[in-house]
């Protein structure tokens, strides 16, 4: 019997991820890719001796045992790459006060330094710090994002499901159900007000900063020593050694569909492929409405991508200095003191990832700093289309940041080697996802718990995976997403899901 055939559109890590589990489950899967790489928003560059990472901050369940560790290893993600301990999630600088504060793996450290800071406040710290410590040890903070698709969902997996989440019902349906912005009302000091708002974002529930300060404190967050590059490289590896095919600056212009049947993909080029079923791993606004002409719709979908927020895009700025960051955390939180404009938004704040664990990303003594700011996809759109203002905006901000910078790192402008401005129009032109948005939808306590199919109504042999049928995104979420096709599939198929190769 012939090996039924996939097309798989995007070599993101959902993508790379559902042609891996395809090989191993006996179809043959090629992929075709926008860019001259694979990663999508797990992307890396090179500029001059300096690696700049541009995607994954951290790395859930890096350690061996968890489930979703098992699942990097399935498809080679943990072959080349090593995993280090992240024992500090985050630093909060205030520059108005002077006041540092840490988010360590020691939540006892944590709660006293937090109660320090605002004493009038003492009572809701502990009472975070007290749920931390119970999900500290909860098998939960390992399987995040591993339930099955509700294509595979039957009657007796959702009482499964209730059943094993019984505990987390009061965080769902709670007080800590509020959004973090919400929750945070409740606090007297402005700056702890500050602080929790900033350990996700505003919209998230406040369940889920539990669960980021439970993870630290289990040692179930961690950091690629080799960054994107490593992570994503290591699964391409494994792919094409499964026998996949990746086809590169190969852009997808049309669905193929046949009486309701997807049945290959058109590129660029006018070149046609045939197939038995298609993945898209893809912009969800692109895959829906243009690849497929937005003929495969429900209520459903059109409240989701009409109403839903997306994830806030990104300028991100490089610089390799000449420095070294001995004793500072790789993220970092600087309050500024007096805030600066980008477009119509006021910059009140700057994140800033410093890459001092690992040699990879530059030469000895020397290391690559990011800032990170939210801005607006139309202010940057707009500006693109008159390229020497874009360009001079991009040197301003710059300059402007390692200004900022200075305030905490003297003498640091001296020290720049290398300056590396990254836009969201960068991202869109790389990954084509919508508005420029890093992780498609925002995460907030409904669309979290809003269980997106991975299938369109209509639509058959066509499947979707990755960032825009998961919420908030993230690296587990993606990976997982484009295994659940495969298994979709094989169900289909009536046969049994593998998760290693014979």
């Amino acid at each position: 019997m012939a090996r039924k055939s996939i097309i798989i559109i995007g070599a993101g890590l959902a993508g790379l991820s559902a042609g891996c589990y395809a090989q191993i489950n006996g179809y043959t899967s090629k992929i075709f890719e926008h860019r001259s790489k694979p990663g999508g928003v797990a992307a890396w560059w090179r500029r001059g001796d300096y690696l700049i990472d541009g995607g994954i901050h951290f790395l859930i369940a890096h350690r061996p045992g968890s489930p979703i560790y098992n699942v990097y290893r399935e498809i080679g993600a943990v072959e080349t790459g090593r995993f280090l301990d992240l024992t500090t999630y985050l630093r909060f600088v205030d520059e108005a006060s002077e006041q540092t504060v840490d988010i360590t793996a020691d939540l006892s450290r944590l709660a006293s330094d937090l109660r320090r800071m605002s004493p009038s406040d003492s009572e809701i710290v502990n009472r975070i710090v007290r749920e931390a410590y119970r999900l500290k040890d909860s098998p939960l903070l390992s399987e995040m994002g591993m339930g099955s698709p509700v294509e595979l969902r039957h009657p007796w997996d959702t009482v499964k499901k209730l059943w094993n989440m019984r505990g987390f019902f009061k965080y769902l349906l709670g007080e800590f159900s509020k959004s973090t912005a919400e929750y945070s009302r409740k606090m007297h000091s402005p700056l702890l007000r500050k602080i929790f708002e900033n350990l996700f974002v505003p919209e998230s529930p406040s369940w889920f900063i539990i669960l980021i300060l439970a993870s630290v404190a289990s040692g179930q967050l961690g950091l690629i020593e080799g960054g994107c590059l490593d992570f994503v490289l290591s699964i391409e590896k494994r792919y094409k050694a499964l026998g996949g095919d990746i086809k590169y600056n190969s852009t997808v212009e049309r669905i193929l569909v046949e009486d309701n049947r997807a049945v290959g993909v058109r590129l660029a080029d006018g070149s046609e492929h045939p197939a038995d079923a298609v993945i898209s791993a893809a912009d969800g606004y692109s895959t829906i409405f243009k690849l497929l002409g937005g003929r495969y719709l429900n209520w459903k979908i059109m409240k989701q991508y009409g109403t839903w927020k997306l994830c806030r895009p990104t300028l991100t700025i490089s610089f390799g200095v000449a420095r070294e960051f001995r004793d500072d955390p790789p993220l970092n939180i600087f309050l500024l003191k007096k805030p600066f404009k980008v477009g119509s938004r006021w910059i009140d704040g700057l994140s800033l990832r410093i890459f001092n664990y690992s040699s990879r990303f530059a030469p000895r003594g020397k290391t690559v700093i990011q800032a990170m700011i939210e801005t607006e996809w139309d202010y940057w759109s707009n500006l693109q289309e008159n390229r020497p203002k874009y360009e001079a905006e991009k040197r301003r901000i710059a300059k402007e940041v390692i200004r900022r910078l200075e305030e905490n790192y003297p003498c640091l402008s001296s020290q720049v080697e290398i300056t590396d401005v990254a836009t969201p129009y960068t991202t869109w032109r790389n990954t084509l996802n919508h508005r420029g948005s890093p992780m498609g939808w925002l995460m907030t306590s409904k669309t979290i718990m809003t269980q997106t199919p991975r299938s369109l109504p209509g639509l058959r042999n066509f499947y979707m995976a990755g960032q825009w049928v998961v919420a908030g995104g993230g690296v587990p979420t993606c990976i997982f997403s484009g295994r659940d096709v495969v298994k979709i599939l094989c169900q289909l198929d009536r046969r049994v899901f593998k998760t290693h190769a014979p």
